[in-house]
């Protein structure tokens, strides 16, 4: 299957958007937390979050595995194609569609309404990599934040269901902060100096270029938001008596 928006294309994105919705069912018949089945509005964000952490596994370990077992594709992040990163993007496309309907469908857009820009951002980023077949190598790439968004997810269950065990969460906390750095923000940094070095500011890299800059200030954003949460709690604002159990993000 070489690169290009084709039939096989469309249908393996569908058939991901289907494996994260059985994905969703699957989780609704684990059992939840006490804190969670307390709280009717953190059971929405709890199943979320769960299929989130799924797709974070399987992309992650994807996108890693794929680069390991082809360094040279970083040679040629314009240009650069394997069927493994073609069908790692599908996969992804399929999560962000299911993600984005999931949150409309819930009634959950007003509070997790970032989560559907940055979903809007790589699912036309995304497809116009299917369709020209290039930059494949570049989301392969960005796709390594899946690995951080691992434990970022870890932290976010632990922290909703009151595990009485700080000494976890403590241990959490500083591997999502090497994985941030080592997994979020070194590939990020690299590709935008890589995208305004290298890429024509016109046409798609133009697109995507803006696209990875918009990114780079909502991953700075969030990352401002885990240092205030996790490592200087005094400097958090604004969060007294908020109820934030519907929302997605990591405000709290």
């Amino acid at each position: 299957m070489g690169p290009g928006w084709r039939a096989p294309s469309a249908a393996l994105v569908a058939g991901s958007v289907a494996i994260f919705a059985g994905l969703r069912r699957v989780a609704l018949a684990l059992p939840r937390p006490a804190a969670v089945r307390s709280r009717p509005g953190r059971a929405w964000r709890w199943l979320n979050l769960l299929v989130s952490f799924a797709h974070s596994v399987l992309a992650g370990l994807w996108a890693l595995f794929s680069l390991w077992h082809a360094p040279e594709l970083l040679s040629d992040i314009q240009d650069g194609y394997s069927v493994s990163g073609h069908l790692l993007v599908c996969f992804s496309s399929g999560y962000f569609i299911h993600d984005t309907l999931d949150i409309i469908f819930n009634h959950q857009s007003r509070s997790s309404w970032e989560y559907l820009v940055h979903h809007a951002m790589a699912i036309s980023a995304f497809v116009s990599l299917i369709i020209t077949g290039r930059f494949l190598v570049a989301a392969m790439l960005l796709l390594l934040v899946e690995v951080s968004n691992i434990f970022l997810t870890i932290r976010m269950l632990l922290k909703m269901s009151n595990v009485p065990s700080p000494a976890l969460y403590e241990a959490n906390k500083y591997v999502n902060l090497v994985m941030y750095f080592a997994f979020r923000l070194a590939p990020q940094a690299y590709l935008t100096w890589y995208f305004l070095r290298h890429v024509e500011v016109q046409g798609q890299g133009a697109f995507l270029t803006a696209n990875l800059l918009l990114l780079d200030a909502m991953i700075l954003m969030y990352f401002s938001r885990l240092l205030r949460s996790d490592f200087f709690p005094s400097l958090r604002k604004g969060s007294a008596g908020r109820d934030v159990d519907g929302e997605k993000f990591l405000i709290d």
